[in-house]
This record gives C-alpha cells, structure tokens and sequence, in this order.
C-alpha cells in the first residue's frame, strides 16, 4: 500500500518535481536568484523580512530539526508518525514562525511533503539547508527553489556565492525592530588547509563572506533601530564553541561533574559528541564582539539536546522532530523560543512521543 501511494505521490507531485527544472532551464542557470551583494552596498530595512509581534504575547517561534524523511518512509509508520508529531506541535505551540534548522527531507517526495504540510498551516516559516539538504534528491537548487515558491515561506536564495538560502527576519512591535533572525548555510563537507600546510576533510562551516555578510547587516540594523538589536542565529551544523563550551561544563566528552561557572546555565545531554568542523573559522568571536547574536540554534547532531550560556551567548540544540534518519526514544520533538516585548529569546524544548 505504501508503494503504491508514493507512486501516486509521484505523479500527483509531477508539476512540482519539475517545477525548479524548468525554471532554471528558463533563467538560463542559477545566478538570477540570487542577490548581488557588496560589503560596502547601504544596507536598509527592506532588505529584511519583518513580522509584527502583538505587544500583548511573547511572539512564539517553533524549530523543527532533522525531520530528514526519506522517500520510501513517508507513507510507512515512520512517515506517518512524523507528520502526527509535527500536527501535534502546531496545534500545541500556536506558532507565530515556524523555523527549521536543516536537514529537512531526504528524498525527492518527501520534500514536497514536507513543504506542502508546512505551507499548509498558514504561518509563516523559515528553514535554513543541513548538510543532506541536496542530497537523494535532483539537487539542492532545486530544493531551494521549492522553498522559495512556497507561499508562506520568508526563504530567500540569499547573496551569491555563499550557499543557499541566506536571509534575515526581523520581528518588529509597533513598527521597531525588537529582535533579529540570522537563517543561514553552514554547507556540506569541505577539505581545509592547515598552518603546517597539512589538509584536514570534515564538515564545513560559515565562510568568510557570509560572516562578512552578518556584520554588515548587524552594524545596518544597530544604525536604523538607533540600539543593538538582540538577535539569534540559526544553522544546521554548530560552530566549534559548542564542544569547547561543553568540555569547559562537564570536563570530558561524558557527562561528567558539572563545573560550578556555568552550572546555572548547562542543562541536556551531549549523546554523540558534537559534530562541528575541524577548523574554527571565528564566527562565535565576531558574534560576542558585535554583541547583537544572544542566541545560536542548530540542528544536525540528533542525540543532542543541550543548552550552554557560553561567554555571553547560548548555545543551543534544538530537538530532534520525527523518525527519519535516526533517533533516540525520548528525545524528540521541537524547540519553541519566545521573544519578549524587549527583544529577549528564551528557549526550551517540548518533548513528544508516539
């Protein structure tokens, strides 16, 4: 039964499926998605996405991570139980943005499943690409570019040249900007060369014109509000402050004695170790630096769920949401993350089981 509706799904998906390829065929490549970006380009208000925040609420973000379904899970128990998760959130949560933190789908229909139930709630949402996000599938422009047409989705291909989907959102009261969202592309795999000359393959991270990029447009945003804005960060893979911070915690990789300096600030567990890249490229020190960036989300590391106040900013692991790839029973879910009228993010997760 189950392969017989995802033949279906196929041929009922066939205008989306080949929706991307026609347009790319149309645009005579890829190039004209994207922004034409310079550093010394004025940054304005325009370039952002914006929501209003009722004053009267804490405006409420839900994260899903790694729903990562492939095609043949999506009409099985696996896929079914992911979509009831996910119902389950909405309805719980009352969300005013949905954000996802990569690693979305793994599979051509499952994509357009996933995209499809996503838009289908009417909220506005905003994922950012993991590192399988072109993967199983035709490609990650194509991908991308179903994310774009959704019609409640805010994605933007972003400036060229540094993966896709780089944007920002901005969530305003009463027509101020009271906090800042960073959705952002931490890649894939890449091969980096050391000092010694050596070379080392891992995953990658942010390069250097998007964090060229960030400053730009957390100076631009500091000179319109008149103040820093808060603001949080969303990627799929951590940077490498996530394993610093937690071995300067516990003490080893383990969960082991809690050092008394951030006792108040660590809670989770740390269940596969952190998988960041082998080199540090120094975004987290231009993040304290700028002092706008109190909050970094990720996703990608699926039996890790913990929440570290690190040198002025939390780090955090948004829970793992469905049955794709794999999971550890009793950490699943979403992270849900409430801004206040001043600007604060406060986040915790929400927990479901089947």
């Amino acid at each position: 039964m189950a392969t017989v509706k995802l033949v279906l799904a196929f041929f009922i998906s066939l205008f989306q499926i080949l929706t991307p390829v026609t347009a790319l065929v149309m645009n005579f490549g890829e190039s004209n998605f994207f922004d034409e970006w310079s550093a010394t380009d004025k940054f304005t208000a325009d370039y952002c996405a914006e929501i209003e925040k009722n004053p009267n609420e804490d405006f409420i973000i839900l994260n899903l991570a790694d729903v990562q379904l492939k095609d043949d899970l999506v009409y099985e128990e696996e896929g079914e139980k992911t979509e009831e998760m996910i119902d389950s959130l909405i309805q719980k949560t009352k969300p005013d943005l949905i954000t996802l933190t990569g690693d979305n789908a793994w599979g051509t229909i499952a994509y357009i499943k996933l995209i499809n139930q996503i838009d289908s709630y009417g909220i506005p949402w905003a994922p950012v690409m993991g590192n399988h996000d072109g993967q199983c599938l035709i490609n990650e422009f194509w991908a991308a570019y179903l994310l774009f047409k959704a019609e409640n989705c805010l994605f933007e291909f972003g400036p060229e040249n540094m993966g896709y989907g780089n944007y920002i959102i901005n969530i305003t009261e009463n027509g101020k900007i009271i906090h800042t969202l960073f959705m952002v592309d931490t890649h894939n795999n890449a091969e980096f060369t050391l000092e010694d000359g050596s070379t080392v393959g891992g995953y990658d991270h942010l390069w250097d014109n998007q964090i060229e990029w960030y400053k730009w447009a957390v100076n631009g945003i500091t000179e319109i509000a008149g103040k820093t804005v808060e603001s949080s960060v969303f990627l799929h893979i951590p940077v490498c402050e996530y394993k610093d911070a937690w071995l300067k915690a516990y003490g080893s990789d383990e969960h082991g004695a809690l050092a008394s300096e951030l006792a108040p600030a660590a809670i989770g567990i740390n269940g596969e170790g952190v998988c960041c890249s082998p080199v540090n490229n120094g975004f987290f020190d231009v993040c304290k630096g700028l002092g706008s960036t109190k909050n970094i989300f990720a996703g990608h590391d699926h039996a890790n769920n913990f929440q570290i106040y690190y040198e002025g900013i939390r780090l955090n692991y948004t829970l793992k949401t469905g049955y794709g790839a794999y999971y550890t029973d009793g950490l699943m879910g979403g992270t849900v993350i409430s801004v206040n009228s001043d600007g604060a993010a406060y986040a915790e997760h929400l927990y479901m089981s089947n």
